[in-house]
């Protein structure tokens, strides 16, 4: 079936696109079990390594933390999957698997699964909050705030806030209380206190098997080094300067998706640890689809592969991306938009959004 459109680009138009890949939708049973044996063994195995490595001096056994944060993250790929409702044919398995994996990623599933949808209904769009996702700013907003909220903003798209403190907060503490879904009702509530109460058993057995100390010194390097790797994915796969962002008016799910969602492409090695959450611009259109089957939609249409492309090297240069320039459509740094001046950029009186406790880094936004 041709996707491309007369000019070349491959089409947005909803049925087409849906028609195509509704056919890479149906998980297979196996599949998903070997995925998960390939995951959770490994990261097993490891973890007993770098335990056992501790009698011969930890700076030995730290060699292992990078593998073991890897299938972390690939676990974490797992439950995001499950949130999807597409890693198995049953939606109670899903939910249950993905519950599992949450109290291993210190992740409350079913809140994560809420925000992470809204997350899909939202992106790209810049009049809606950004709930799961990372807080940007246009070039005009930026310049109407107060001299203090431009600080403040400075300092959460640091990259040592971004990928190192912003990470750890989130899965240390952030993730622990739902602030901020009081209208939720007892949903957010009841699956956080859930995860947290099995992350309690789950932590106080492995203390008293192998050591306070022991627990610590093995399992936080882990849990951090893949946390700040998660935030880096995710950073990434939808900060890039060629991205798509537009008001309410002119948003729409399948542009948004398509031209608004990076198709990382990474070494081999690095897509299997990291579930080929890099084709996200396919995952985006079609959720639905199984992380081990979206290579088959590259290899299909392979006119999905250029669209969104980018490089781990050209992914470096991402990390400077601050502020959405809305006259040149694209994401600019700092320094870029120091070169915008006021009048281009906007009047100051125009709509700013308050950014008084950047949330969206951690996936939550208070209700409105």
């Amino acid at each position: 079936m041709a996707l491309q459109e007369p000019n070349g680009d491959i089409t947005t138009e909803p049925r087409a696109l849906m028609r195509m890949l509704g056919g890479y939708c149906e998980p297979r049973l196996a599949r998903s079990v070997l995925e998960i044996m390939l995951t959770v063994i490994p990261f097993a195995t490891l973890w007993i390594l770098l335990w056992a490595s501790l009698g011969a001096g930890h700076w030995l056994g730290l060699l292992l933390v990078v593998p073991a944060a890897g299938f972390l993250v690939r676990m974490f790929m797992i439950m995001h999957d499950c949130s999807h409702r597409s890693f198995f044919r049953s939606k109670r398995v899903n939910d249950w698997v993905g519950r599992v994996i949450g109290v291993l990623t210190l992740t409350p599933y079913d809140l994560w699964r809420h925000t992470h949808a809204r997350h899909h209904a939202s992106s790209g769009n810049l009049d809606r909050p950004r709930v799961g996702g990372i807080d940007t700013l246009t070039v005009r907003d930026f310049q109407g705030l107060p001299r203090r909220q431009r600080l403040r903003y400075r300092l959460y798209r640091h990259p040592l806030v971004l990928f190192g403190l912003g990470p750890a907060y989130i899965f240390l503490l952030d993730n622990r209380l739902p602030l901020g879904f009081h209208r939720a009702g007892w949903m957010p509530w009841l699956s956080t206190m859930g995860t947290n109460a099995a992350i309690a058993a789950g932590v106080t057995a492995m203390m008293w098997l192998v050591g306070v100390g022991p627990f610590l010194l093995v399992h936080l390097p882990i849990m951090l080094l893949a946390a700040s790797i998660g935030v880096w994915l995710f950073y990434v796969q939808h900060q890039f300067a060629e991205t798509l962002w537009e008001h309410d008016n002119d948003w729409t799910f399948h542009e948004a998706a398509l031209h608004g969602s990076s198709h990382y492409d990474l070494p081999g090695v690095l897509r299997w640890f990291t579930a080929n959450i890099g084709v996200h611009h396919v995952h985006h259109l079609c959720n639905r689809i199984p992380f081990y089957r979206l290579p088959e939609v590259l290899r299909d249409h392979p006119e999905f592969r250029r669209v969104g492309r980018l490089t781990l090297r050209q992914s470096l240069a991402a990390v400077q991306l601050s502020l959405w320039d809305e006259e040149k459509r694209r994401l600019v740094s700092f320094d870029e938009a120091r070169e915008v001046s006021p009048t281009e950029a906007g009047s100051s009186t125009d709509r700013v959004r308050r950014i008084d406790q950047p949330k969206a880094l951690s996936g939550r936004q208070p209700a409105r």
